[in-house]
C-alpha cells in the first residue's frame, strides 16, 4: 500500500509574511507543499477585482509579488487553493478564512505588531457580523476559525488572551524572521552609524498620519547625524519620497532593500506603528516608537532561533489528528470540532516544540 503524502497549503501575504511560511514549509519536506496568496470569497473578491484593496494584503500589487517570489523559489503554486483536500492550512491572518479551507485543519501563524485598537476594533468586538478587516491586524486571532495559534511570545499570549483568544489555542513559538535578529549583524548595506526611520503605511490604510511631524522629529532626534529612510513596501513611494526631500533634503531614502540588516548598521531606530521595533530591540538599538518601549520589550518576539522547528512540530501533531470532519461553526466559547480537549490544549502542545 502506497503511503501518500499529506498535503499543506500555505497563505503568504506582505513579502515578510511569504518569507514566514517559506521558511516553515523548508522544515516540512515530507509533505506535498503548495503555496498561494491568502484570497477571499464573495463580494471582497469582487472589491479586490476592482483594484479598491491595493493598500492591503489582498490587493493585486501584493499578490503578484508573492507568486513572482514562489516561481523565482521553485515552489509549487496553487493560487486560491483550487486543488483543494488540503489535510493543513498555514496562514498569516485570519482576518478573512476562505471557505474552500474550512474542513482542512488551520494553523495560524502571528505575523508581527498588531495595530492599535482603534474604534473599528471596538465596533467590531461588539457587532460580531462586521468584517474583522476592517480592523486592519488589531482584531487578528478573533475569527476562531483555526485549530492552534503560533505566537510571538508570552507577551502576545497574554495580548490576544485579554482580546478575547482561546487560551488554550495558543502557542508560543516564536516567529520566522524575528526569532535570530543577530543573523542581520552579517551584511553588506553600505552605510554604518546613522539614524533609521522605518515608515509605516497608516495612510493607505485609511488612518491618519502627520507625516510632516514625523519628519521633522527624526531630524531632531538625528540631530546632525545621517538620517535615512526605509519606506514601507505599501507605500506610495513618489508621495513619501517628495516630503521627506521637503522637509529633510540631506536625507537618503530607500524604497526597497533589507530592512532588518538596515537595522543592524544603525544606531538609533525611529518607527511608529512597525514590527522592525522588535528587531531594533533585540539588537540593542536606541529606539522610538509610538508604542512604549518597555511594553515592546515584554511582547518581543523569543530569540529561540526555532521558531519555524516549533511551528512545524505543532503542524505535524495536527496532521496526524486528521482532517475535520466538517467545517468548523465558530460560536463564540464553542470549541471547534473535530479536535479533543487534551489535543487542543496549550500545555499539550508546548510539550511538543523547542523553546
Amino acid at each position: 500500500m502506497i503511503n501518500k503524502k499529506k498535503r499543506v497549503l500555505y497563505m503568504g501575504g506582505f513579502m515578510n509574511q511569504t518569507t514566514q511560511m517559506h521558511q516553515i514549509a523548508r522544515e516540512l519536506p515530507e509533505c506535498d507543499n503548495w503555496f498561494t496568496q491568502i484570497y477571499t470569497d464573495g463580494f471582497l473578491d469582487i472589491v479586490r477585482k476592482a483594484h479598491l484593496l491595493e493598500w492591503t494584503i489582498l490587493g493585486n500589487k501584493s499578490i503578484r509579488r508573492g507568486l513572482r517570489y514562489y516561481k523565482k523559489q521553485g515552489l509549487q503554486i496553487d493560487y486560491r487553493g483550487l486543488r483543494g483536500g488540503y489535510d493543513l492550512v498555514v496562514m498569516p491572518s485570519d482576518l478573512v478564512v476562505p471557505e474552500n479551507i474550512k474542513r482542512s485543519r488551520i494553523v495560524l501563524v502571528q505575523e508581527g505588531m498588531t495595530d492599535p485598537e482603534g474604534i473599528f476594533y471596538w465596533l467590531v468586538k461588539k457587532f460580531r457580523f462586521l468584517p474583522r478587516w476592517l480592523t486592519s491586524t488589531a482584531a487578528t486571532g478573533l475569527s476562531d476559525a483555526y485549530d492552534v495559534f503560533c505566537v510571538a511570545s508570552e507577551g502576545y499570549r497574554d495580548l490576544f488572551i485579554r482580546k478575547g483568544v482561546k487560551p488554550e489555542k495558543i502557542i508560543v513559538t516564536g516567529i520566522p524572521n524575528f526569532d535570530n535578529c543577530k543573523k542581520y549583524l552579517v551584511n553588506d548595506f553600505p552605510h554604518r552609524n546613522y539614524v533609521l526611520v522605518c515608515t509605516s503605511d497608516t495612510r493607505e490604510t485609511w488612518a491618519y498620519e502627520n507625516r510632516r511631524k514625523t519628519i521633522r522629529r527624526a531630524v531632531d532626534i538625528a540631530n546632525g547625524q545621517q538620517l535615512i529612510f526605509k519606506l514601507h513596501p505599501n507605500e506610495r513611494v513618489n508621495r513619501a519620497t517628495k516630503e521627506i526631500n521637503r522637509y529633510a533634503p540631506d536625507a537618503l531614502v530607500y524604497p526597497m532593500g533589507k530592512t532588518e540588516e538596515m537595522i543592524a548598521n544603525c544606531d538609533v531606530l525611529i518607527t511608529r506603528f512597525s514590527s522592525t521595533a522588535y528587531v531594533g530591540l533585540a539588537l540593542g538599538k536606541e529606539v522610538y516608537s509610538e508604542y512604549d518601549v518597555s511594553t515592546l520589550r515584554r511582547m518581543a518576539p523569543l530569540q529561540n532561533s526555532s521558531a519555524p522547528k516549533n511551528i512545524v512540530a505543532v503542524c505535524r501533531e495536527l496532521i496526524n489528528i486528521g482532517p475535520r470532519r466538517e467545517a468548523p461553526v465558530v460560536r463564540k466559547h464553542k470549541r471547534a470540532r473535530g479536535m479533543t480537549k487534551r489535543k487542543t490544549s496549550g500545555k499539550y502542545f508546548r510539550s511538543l516544540i523547542q523553546t
